[in-house]
């Protein structure tokens, strides 16, 4: 499978500071990938990387086969889908949520006066229906639970039909019955032969959906462990991960995570 994600000794170092200290990843088209590790593990920069956000300090990155700093980011990114609380925050609360999804095809938040075709239309109705979304279509973003907004959020994600999914805690804030919901339409798209490569950041091993084939654990900007996601949501690396006996189960496609009696 070809790769649509590839970094060789990067590193992201801001003020001083380094914040992704030499990492090697490859995202590979039919790939599902889980990152997790605790607060300030450098998470969210490489989400930041991976959707044409940001550029390395050092290192090659490799990205929908162009390489960053290299390419017109400009038109790098209507080729990826992303979705995150502080892109949420740009969006317009009294924007109508048809909209909110539509303008993803001019890759602006808040319609102005671009134009939009027929397909347009139809293409985000459908999205909308997928993502059990259609009858809030009408209704303004501002408007919606916490549910919906995350929702519409991964629908203007897929607007486009993106070849790579990006998706930075698309579970946090929910409570139980919406989280369920969420990962249930995430679990069923993951599964499709014809979603691209996901890649989705969370602080919960009990917020990754099914169908999800592959784990990165990462701490202090350093990969701790990376590869099939059996082989890494491991009791013994995930209190490696985040400092703390952690006991993890899985049944039914789920894991769950406890800290370990102590004695």
């Amino acid at each position: 499978m070809a790769s649509v994600l590839q970094l060789s000794d990067v590193s992201v170092v801001r003020d001083g500071t380094t914040i992704l200290d030499s990492v090697d990843w490859t995202v590979n088209s039919d790939e599902r990938w889980v990152v997790l590790g605790p607060n300030g593990a450098g998470k969210t920069t490489m989400l930041q990387l991976a959707a044409a956000q940001l550029h390395p300090s050092s290192g090659t990155a490799m990205l929908l086969d162009q390489q960053l700093g290299s390419v017109d980011v400009f038109e790098l990114r209507p080729r990826i889908g992303f979705a995150s609380t502080a892109l949420a925050r740009k969006l317009p609360r009294n924007e109508r949520v048809i909209d909110v999804v539509m303008t993803a095809a001019y890759s602006v938040t808040g319609r102005w006066t671009e134009s939009y075709e027929d397909l347009d239309t139809r293409r985000a109705e459908r999205v909308l229906a997928e993502w059990k979304l259609g009858n809030l279509a009408e209704r303004r973003f501002g408007d919606l639970s916490d549910g919906e907004q995350k929702r519409v959020q991964i629908a203007r994600a897929v607007m486009t039909d993106p070849e790579l999914l990006l998706l930075d805690e698309p579970a946090a804030s929910l409570d139980l019955g919406s989280r369920e919901e969420l990962l249930q339409l995430l679990s069923g798209y993951a599964s499709s032969p014809e979603a691209p490569a996901i890649v989705m950041v969370t602080h919960h091993v009990e917020e990754i959906p099914e169908g999800f084939t592959h784990a990165m654990l990462l701490a202090d900007g350093e990969i701790q462990a990376e590869g099939e996601i059996d082989d890494v949501l491991t009791s013994e690396l995930l209190s490696d991960t985040f400092g703390l006996p952690l006991e993890i189960s899985k049944q039914d496609g789920r894991f769950t995570a406890r800290a370990q009696q102590q004695n």
